[in-house]
């Protein structure tokens, strides 16, 4: 009978060949073939096994000598990109635990820091997309004051005509309003409301707000024109063509005739709007515009090229001085437009953070969760050397290097890395609606290739940190140490890993204190008196007839049987801006300057909103002569140093007035600020707002009735109606988004924590499987058991506390300095996030060592 020819593998042959040369791998073919028969005949089952390991015995000194020479195509660097890849997939499914808890701790790292990544960007990207960007500027002003330096955005009407007149750096100039509700309409119809404001005729010169019909140059420079956006156009004609020369009403009273129309603002804007007006039509409605002593308007202009900044500001300086009566001290400066959304705030004359400190502190937030993420990768893989020594020793016997040992675990790090990608993408696209509401933005996962390199970045890196450390460590062990079972770790590697533990909950205590901290100033703001009464109050403005007639029209509303009060106040009792310096008073100092805050009142306002008199009485229809009174809180009194004020006389406006009364202090802005001297005055024709104040217990059912005579009172006009009380919430919006978001953040990062903690714990627990063992024959309790092996992480985690602590109440006391009103740092708050975190590791190690405390000691003792 004929012997059965056997031949190599085809697969062994065709990787020789690509190592080799072809006329080196001619010569050993014959020797291949007989040492493969020789193992065929004694093992048939094992032979491709055995011709594996022969050939790299034999040949491998033959082999190095035959590497084709390096290039980015050569087909080894494919052979060895393959075999890591597939000794990760390998490694990946012998340690499913590990591979699941990196997984989880890296997607939901990656995750948040996208999440973040996002909110961030769409922060820093506001106001940038002007095509003047570099060179448009807000003009500005200082003044100072007795109580320091102020800062306002507030500027003199005639100011912007003046400079782009007087200084050739100027090329273009705007004057604009605030933004306001308003009424359109069309052809006598009931009319739609829409937000506009008045704006100087090189408006879309300056600004990007792209108009698809009409001329840049020419839409404002009419005072009966309006310029519509694109949505209020389809809202108000149902098509944007043939638009340009209809007539739209303004308040159904005053016609306007469409000029342009632009583009929708965009989502990155900071100040949306559907419609503008020339603010000419503003001027001749309100001749205090054109006064140079008032303020009130908004300036912007765009410098030219060659423009010094620097210099314009010190020849702008004093540029208003020489034009006012009063107020010599005000000196202007250009601030970049772009910049006043992130850095808003000012502090004694000088820039002092605003919204970017927020976006830096997720930011931080986001490093540190991935750090966190990253460092249980470390401690997982130098947890699990002891299962990969044979591994290790059979490479390095086989005479792998160090650095193939470090390619092979950092490409297993990236690898997880890249898988938690997908994972964190997959959870970010589902919860990014949920993420948009939260943050009050419409965020979009737009795979640009900004964004593809940002995650691609992120991903990398996060994997070559995570894989760092473990690759130099487990690729450092001594092969003949390792065979032997030997695996001596150094003092300086176990405190490493228990830093590294100690660093994980560090942070996790200082979010969990932080998040207490949030919530509590959070409530305290939400529950402190704030000197008048702000629950079930409506307001809304004057419009129409109601604007005309407002007395009639609140004695009807008073008929309402839900209606407890009605009044009218001026501007927003919540964000009150309104200054004078024309006040003097007997015992005055010449040389004292400071801005009173004014607020005009009607009959029985102070009733409705529940404010409290300290002395003396409020406005009333008994004493004719209280047009020329005054009313002042206690933080003017106080100023001004009056001991018995009521009854007194002071000079306003170049006027003696008297004072009826002291009203105790209320805030009329947020608790960032305090109290400021304040007065009221009763001038019922300058307020522009009708407040009342309903029962809680029929509010929608007074509300409908509300609405029905406000229609039959005021035809065509729509009642747009706010509670005062959820309009003081939105003056603490971003301190909510951070509350909120802390709370996710901070139980992302323990959560992270905790499976690092859980993983070692299993391993730790795993290790010491023998010692276990003999404790248990000796005599040792389940409980005894427990506490050993709980003992060290105890210890880790009493360290992190410590360290934690005096950090989180830095940080806390930072965040409240910049309320005027705060909660006190009571001990309990620090105590208890530490005592969370602790209780929390208690419980993550708990699950392990009760387990490890109940095996049998004769399967202890076998594991080993």
């Amino acid at each position: 009978m004929q012997k059965r020819k056997v031949l190599p593998p085809k697969k062994a042959l065709q990787f020789l060949r690509w190592f080799c040369r072809q006329d080196y791998l001619e010569e050993i073919e014959g020797d291949l073939t007989e040492i493969f028969e020789r193992q065929y005949e004694t093992s048939p089952g094992k032979a491709k096994r055995k011709f594996a390991w022969s050939v790299i015995r034999y040949f491998r000194p033959e082999f190095i000598k035959s590497f084709r020479s390096f290039n980015p195509v050569n087909p080894l660097i494919m052979v060895m990109v393959r075999h890591n890849l597939l000794l990760a997939f390998r490694s990946f499914l012998r340690y499913r635990m590990s591979f699941f808890i990196n997984l989880c701790g890296l997607s939901s790292g990656i995750a948040c820091a996208l999440l973040i990544y996002l909110w961030v960007s769409d922060e820093l990207s506001m106001d940038k997309f002007h095509e003047h960007e570099t060179g448009l500027f807000q003009v500005m002003y200082n003044q100072t004051l007795s109580e320091g330096i102020i800062t306002s955005d507030k500027t003199p009407g005639p100011l912007s005509a003046a400079m782009a007149a007087e200084l050739p750096e100027i090329e273009y100039a705007t004057t604009t309003t605030w933004v306001s509700s308003h009424t359109l309409s069309i052809d006598d119809d009931d009319g739609i409301k829409a937000d506009g404001m008045y704006v100087g005729k090189d408006f879309f010169n300056i600004f990007s707000y792209p108009l698809f019909q009409g001329d840049k140059d020419l839409v404002i420079k009419d005072p009966s024109s309006i310029v519509l956006s694109e949505s209020l156009c389809m809202r108000l004609f149902h098509t944007t063509k043939d638009v340009i020369g209809k007539r739209v009403e303004f308040d159904h009273a005053i016609p306007y005739q469409v000029t342009g129309i632009f583009r929708d603002v965009p989502e990155n804007s900071s100040r949306k709007f559907d419609f503008v007006l020339s603010f000419e039509e503003f001027e001749k409605a309100n001749l205090w515009v054109r006064d140079w002593n008032s303020t009130g308007p908004y300036t912007y202009v765009v410098t030219r090229e060659e423009a010094d900044v620097d210099l314009l500001n010190k020849k702008i300086a004093g540029f208003a001085t020489t034009r006012r009566e009063e107020g010599s001290d005000i000196t202007l400066f250009l601030k970049r437009y772009s910049e006043n959304y992130l850095f808003g705030n000012y502090v004694d004359g000088k820039q002092a953070g605003g919204r970017i400190e927020y976006a830096r502190l997720f930011s931080i937030i986001a490093i540190f969760i991935l750090v966190i993420a990253c460092i249980n990768f470390m401690n997982l893989s130098t947890a699990r050397a002891s299962r990969r020594l044979k591994e290790i020793g059979v490479k390095k016997t086989l005479g792998a290097g160090r650095n193939a040992l470090i390619v092979q675990y950092l490409t297993e790090a990236i690898m997880v890395s890249f898988f938690a990608l997908l994972l964190a993408t997959s959870v970010v696209w589902a919860l990014l609606p949920s993420f948009s509401q939260l943050t009050g933005k419409h965020l979009v996962l737009h795979f640009d290739p900004s964004l593809i390199l940002a995650l691609l970045g992120i991903t990398l890196l996060t994997g070559i940190f995570a894989g760092s450390y473990p690759a130099l460590y487990l690729s450092g062990f001594n092969p003949i140490a390792v065979l032997k079972g030997k695996l001596n770790i150094s003092v300086g590697e176990a405190w490493a890993r228990k830093g590294l533990v100690v660093f994980q909950f560090a942070v996790s205590v200082v979010l969990i204190v932080s998040v207490l901290v949030i919530y509590r100033q959070m409530q305290f703001i939400q529950d402190r008196n704030i000197g008048y009464d702000k629950e079930n109050v409506v307001y809304f403005p004057k419009e129409g007839r109601v604007a005309s007639n407002p007395e009639a029209f609140i004695a009807e509303m008073r008929k309402i049987p839900g209606i407890i009060n009605a009044s009218s106040l001026g501007h927003n009792l919540l964000d009150h801006t309104m200054g004078t310096g024309g006040l003097s008073w007997e015992g005055k100092n010449p040389d004292d300057e400071i801005l009173f805050e004014y607020m005009f009142a009607d009959y029985e306002m102070m009733e409705t909103l529940g404010m409290e008199m300290k002395e003396g009485r409020m406005f009333s229809r008994d004493f004719i002569t209280d047009s020329t009174a005054v009313i002042f809180n206690e933080a003017a009194i106080e100023y001004m140093g009056l001991t018995d004020p009521v009854g007194s006389v002071v000079t306003l406006g170049g006027q003696p007035v008297r004072i009826i009364g002291v009203v105790k202090d209320f805030n009329f802005t947020s608790l960032h600020e305090g109290v400021k001297p304040l007065f009221l005055r009763l001038w019922p024709f300058y307020t522009w707002n009708i407040v009342a104040r309903i029962r809680g217990t029929d509010q929608s059912e007074t509300i409908r009735f509300l609405e029905n005579l406000y229609k039959a009172y005021n035809p065509g006009f729509i009642l747009d109606y706010k509670f005062l009380d959820e309009e003081y919430q939105a003056l603490y919006a971003a301190e909510q988004r951070v509350s909120v978001l802390s709370k996710y953040f901070a139980a992302i990062a323990v959560l992270i924590s905790s499976l690092g903690l859980f993983g070692v714990a299993s391993f730790t627990a795993e290790r010491r499987m023998k010692e276990i063992g003999i404790r248990k024959i000796l005599g040792s309790s389940a409980w005894g058991i427990v506490m050993l092996l709980a003992s060290d992480f105890t210890k880790m985690v009493l360290t992190a506390i410590l360290i934690a602590l005096p950090l989180s109440y830095f940080i806390a006391a930072k965040w409240l300095d910049s309320f005027a009103y705060r909660i006190d740092l009571e001990w309990w708050y620090f105590l208890g996030g530490g005592l969370a975190a602790l209780l929390i590791a208690w419980f993550t190690v708990g699950l392990q060592t009760i387990k490890a405390a109940r095996v049998n000691m004769t399967q202890c003792l076998k594991a080993e």
